[in-house]
């Protein structure tokens, strides 16, 4: 895949993704939140199948929210059945267990630290760093870094899979595009 498809199927799928709990949390239309989850799955499986950075982002995010316990309405399960069921067809590649780590526990603590009033209070920097879940952005900027660090013969490291500086602004892309339908959404209710 070349970079421009990915750079939209990044996009596409975190504006989905927000739009579907949006639809759900704010508005209770379960039908059109399973539908926007839905299509979602189908891009992040389908990018993820052909993409092994993507497939360490999207799994690292599964398996991270699910620990959280944050896989929590019908619209998630369904959207994960979906994803879970593409994957398993359409096949995953062989993902090294470390990076794999790296991105699932960056999502964890996210998704912890994300709408945790507890954590809110003590301090605007960890409001703003977990409203925005700014672990996994960072996990990511590192593996990139160190991937571009490596492709210079810079860094010899081979017990972990690095990423590249274009899936992280690919990543960017997703955060932002959620953000954005966030904003949309909120307009649309007013």
């Amino acid at each position: 895949m070349n970079f421009l498809s990915i750079a939209i199927l990044y996009t596409l799928s975190g504006f989905l993704m927000k739009l579907s709990d949006d639809e759900y949390d704010e508005k209770s239309n379960k039908i059109t939140a399973i539908v926007m989850g839905m299509l979602c799955a189908l891009a992040i499986a389908f990018f993820s199948s052909n993409n092994i950075e993507a497939s360490y982002i999207f799994i690292g995010i599964m398996i991270g929210t699910g620990l959280s316990l944050k896989i929590d309405g019908i619209h998630h399960i369904i959207t994960l059945i979906t994803f879970l069921a593409l994957l398993f067809i359409w096949g995953i590649p062989d993902l090294n267990l470390v990076t794999l780590g790296i991105c699932t526990i960056s999502a964890f603590i996210d998704e912890v630290g994300n709408d945790n009033e507890r954590i809110y209070k003590k301090s605007k920097f960890l409001y703003v760093f977990f409203e925005y879940r700014l672990t996994m952005k960072v996990a990511i900027f590192i593996l990139a870094i160190l991937g571009f660090l490596q492709c210079f013969a810079i860094l010899q490291i081979t017990i972990i899979d690095f990423l590249s500086i274009s899936t992280f602004i690919c990543f960017l892309l997703f955060e932002l595009s959620y953000e954005l339908a966030g904003f949309t959404f909120k307009k649309y209710l007013n």
